[in-house]
C-alpha cells in the first residue's frame, strides 16, 4: 500500500512539474501558434487547364474572395493558402505603417487573353511583324496560358509602374519593407532587374512561393508551347520560347 500511495505521489508531481514548465515559456503547450509556412507545399492537385488558367476562380473550392482592406477592387480572388499568407504579410507591414494592396490577382485565360489581344491591336502600328508586337507585349504582359497569375499565387501590389517604387516615388517605402520582410511570409519578387531572359523588371509583382514553385515544376513538366494556343500571335510561343525565356525566366530564389 505505501509503495502505491508513493507512485501516485510521483505521479502528481511530474504532471505538476509538466504544467510549471508550460506556464514559465508563456506559451500553452497545446496551443502555440505556428509561424507561418515559407516551405514549399506538395503540388496542388492542377492539370493542364488549371496550369494554363482555363477555370473559374471565382468557383473553384480551393479559392477565396478577395475584398477590403486587402484590395479596393472588385473581383479579386486568391488561392486560400495565398491568402492566408497575405494577410499575416499585410497585418506585420500595417503595425510598420506600410500600406499594402492587391491591385491584381488570379487572372483567368479569358482575362489574359483581353489584355493581351489589346496589346495586340494597340501595338499593330509601331510593331507591324508579328514576332516584334509579340516581343513588346512581352516586355509586362504574358501570352494567355502562360502567366503566373493564372494559378492563384501571384499578387500585383500598389501600383504598376516601377518609378513609383523607386527612390522618391510614392511607395518606395513599400518596396523596401517588402524586400526586407516579404520572404518571412513566403512572398518573392519573380521579376527582377538583371535577369537574362524574360519580362521587364516588375517591383510590384509577387509570388507566394510555397504554392507557386511547386506549381512551376508541375508546369515544366506537362506543359508544351504547343499547348499555348486560341489567341493572335499564339504560333510564335515556340519560335519565341515561352516557357524556358518566360515561365521559366524568373529570379532564382522565386524557384
Amino acid at each position: 500500500m505505501y509503495i502505491f500511495f508513493w507512485a501516485i505521489s510521483l505521479f502528481f508531481q511530474a504532471c505538476q512539474g509538466a504544467d510549471q514548465s508550460s506556464e514559465a515559456s508563456g506559451v500553452p503547450l497545446s496551443t502555440a501558434t505556428p509561424a507561418t509556412s515559407t516551405a514549399a507545399m506538395p503540388a496542388p492537385d492542377a492539370g493542364s487547364d488549371y496550369l494554363l488558367g482555363k477555370f473559374d476562380p471565382a468557383t473553384h473550392p480551393d479559392f477565396v474572395k478577395v475584398g477590403k482592406p486587402y484590395t479596393d477592387r472588385t473581383g479579386m480572388t486568391l488561392r486560400k493558402e495565398s491568402f492566408e499568407a497575405f494577410k499575416k504579410m499585410w497585418a506585420a507591414a500595417q503595425k510598420d505603417k506600410i500600406v499594402l494592396k492587391i491591385i491584381s490577382s488570379t487572372r483567368s485565360f479569358g482575362q489574359q487573353k483581353n489584355i493581351w489581344e489589346a496589346k495586340w491591336e494597340r501595338f499593330a502600328k509601331d510593331a507591324p511583324l508579328p514576332k516584334d508586337r509579340a516581343l513588346k507585349i512581352l516586355e509586362f504582359s504574358s501570352m494567355p496560358g502562360s502567366s503566373r497569375h493564372h494559378w492563384g499565387s501571384d499578387i500585383d501590389l500598389n501600383d504598376l509602374n516601377n518609378p513609383a517604387f523607386e527612390s522618391g516615388g510614392k511607395y518606395q517605402k513599400v518596396y523596401a519593407w517588402l524586400n526586407e520582410h516579404a520572404h518571412e511570409y513566403g512572398f518573392c519578387q519573380p521579376y527582377t532587374a538583371g535577369r537574362p531572359n524574360g519580362y521587364h523588371e516588375e517591383k510590384w509583382h509577387w509570388s507566394y512561393t510555397p504554392l507557386s514553385k511547386p506549381l512551376l515544376d508541375e508546369y515544366q513538366k506537362n506543359i508544351t508551347e504547343s499547348d499555348i494556343k486560341g489567341f493572335k500571335g499564339a504560333e510564335l510561343a515556340a519560335e519565341i520560347g515561352i516557357i524556358q525565356h518566360y515561365v521559366g525566366g524568373i529570379n532564382q530564389q522565386c524557384k
